[in-house]
């Protein structure tokens, strides 16, 4: 679950800079264009960084029934036009049209015509008075954080807020009197079904609230947690992309490269060949390619695939790299980053109550910090650990299913982790029990990989 680690490193580095970001991008000025011969329509769209055609984060584009690309950048306040871009090659995050003419009937944009100038179309640019103009918007001008972007901000806070509610409630009860020590034993005696009540009642809620949240996978058919919305998910993915964008952007390999090839087109095979899974179409895949020794490959939540050259100087063959690929891809499709950033929220708003009360019950605080560093080590190995290794079984057996329907020969997935096994006893590696691992162990993958061929190899005859 590369996605979850790396999650924590993109907040630190992203998360400030994209919630100033998400609160001022609606005080910028965009350009627009009027014409007493042309009606005039204002299309917003808040454009990602894209190298190819030089537009920085952030930039406003109005388009022209000409279909002219203009743009203006916050820095520079230069205006230019792209007639010649793609509209695949910008990738829309929001989108915004507005027709300020009500006799105006909205017209289709005109298809581009490559190799035609700007220049060359009937109405040029500087025919048309160009004049500044200030958005309207009907929302307020402060926009709000999504939920899991406040939730990864105010975490620490929270874990420090138990503890000094613990903590308080220690100290005050350390300083009452011992005859109220007794009348406030009394009253809870007294009381003692009231709080019974009142606890069952909360744990009810809890359990509603649970199975309320619970969706089936239409793929696997298992029914899984689900406290994060898609949307606001795919900030975060978003938020990971871009971290990862910044850290290897001087590591990746050129769209020319013979290894950037044949991953893309092992990636496009794998899609063509599965189109009909549920979510596997609507997912834009982009490929990347890191050129970095560590065996190591992950796919956002949004698609964005990376893979390191490590890993394809481990594999011997393409069957190898395809079921890889499968097996990321199938962490995508099934949504194990949300699901899994699901079981964390949950399993840290139970910590909280857990922490409060270790804080407040331990006599001194050298003892409630050792409670509570036994309390975060039993959550990770008795939850999210097992959960993690639960979720990369089911990608195994996801991926080879991908991979069997692609034509692949699946064999070679329990081969390459039987060589990953043999290179790590090679080179001494400690062999570490599976039950201190986010992952199964090479042997026990491969093992199971072996179990489910037989089930996958009808797939991949037809049947």
């Amino acid at each position: 679950m590369s996605f979850i680690h790396g999650l924590q490193s993109a907040a630190r580095n992203c998360v400030f800079f994209r919630f100033s970001l998400l609160t001022n991008w609606r005080k910028c000025h965009t350009l627009a264009v009027t014409s007493l011969d042309y009606p005039q329509v204002k299309i917003n769209r808040t454009v990602n960084k894209s190298q190819d055609l030089g537009l920085n984060q952030g930039d406003r584009l109005t388009f022209l029934p000409e279909n002219y690309h203009f743009f203006r950048t916050f820095n520079s306040k230069r205006t230019g036009c792209f007639l010649s871009a793609s509209i695949k090659e910008i990738r829309m995050v929001s989108q915004k049209c507005t027709a300020w003419n009500n006799s105006f009937s909205r017209q289709h944009l005109r298809k581009e015509i490559p190799g035609v100038s700007p220049l060359s179309v009937s109405c040029p640019l500087n025919c048309l008075p160009i004049r500044d103009v200030r958005s309207f918007h009907t929302s307020p001008r402060f926009q709000a954080a999504p939920v899991p972007l406040l939730l990864m901000i105010l975490k620490p806070v929270q874990k420090l807020l138990a503890i000094i509610v613990g903590r308080g409630i220690r100290k005050w009860w350390q300083a009452l009197p011992p005859n109220k020590k007794e009348l406030f034993k009394e009253s809870i005696r007294k009381n003692k079904w009231k709080l019974f009540l009142g606890l069952s009642s909360s744990g009810l809620l809890f359990v509603v609230f649970y199975f309320t949240h619970l969706e089936v996978s239409p793929v696997t058919g298992r029914r899984k947690l689900l406290l994060l919305g898609k949307e606001h998910f795919r900030l975060l993915s978003e938020l990971e992309y871009e971290a990862w964008m910044e850290e290897f952007k001087n590591d990746m390999l050129p769209e020319k490269d013979a290894r950037y090839v044949t991953v893309k087109e092992v990636v496009h095979h794998l899609i063509e060949c599965n189109k009909d899974i549920p979510g596997i179409s609507e997912i834009n895949w982009i490929i990347h390619v890191v050129d970095t020794p560590d065996i190591n490959a992950f796919v956002l939540p949004n698609g964005q695939v990376f893979i390191f050259t490590g890993l394809l100087n481990s594999v011997t063959d393409i069957h190898q790299l395809s079921f890889l690929l499968g097996h990321e891809i199938a962490h995508a499709v099934l949504g194990h980053a949300v699901e899994k950033a699901s079981l964390v929220h949950l399993l840290d708003f139970l910590g909280l109550i857990f922490l409060t009360m270790i804080w407040a019950i331990c006599p001194r605080d050298s003892l409630a910090l050792l409670g509570q560093w036994i309390q975060s080590k039993l959550q990770e190995f008795m939850f999210d650990r097992p959960y993690s290794r639960t979720l990369e079984a089911e990608a195994d057996k996801i991926g080879l299913q991908l991979a069997a329907k692609a034509c692949v020969d699946v064999r070679a997935s329990s081969v390459f982790w039987q060589q990953m096994e043999f290179a790590d006893s090679i080179h001494g590696h400690p062999k570490l029990p599976e039950w201190l691992s986010t992952h199964p162990s090479h042997g026990n993958r491969a093992e199971s990989l072996d179990r489910l061929i037989p089930q996958v190899a009808f797939l991949k005859m037809g049947f």
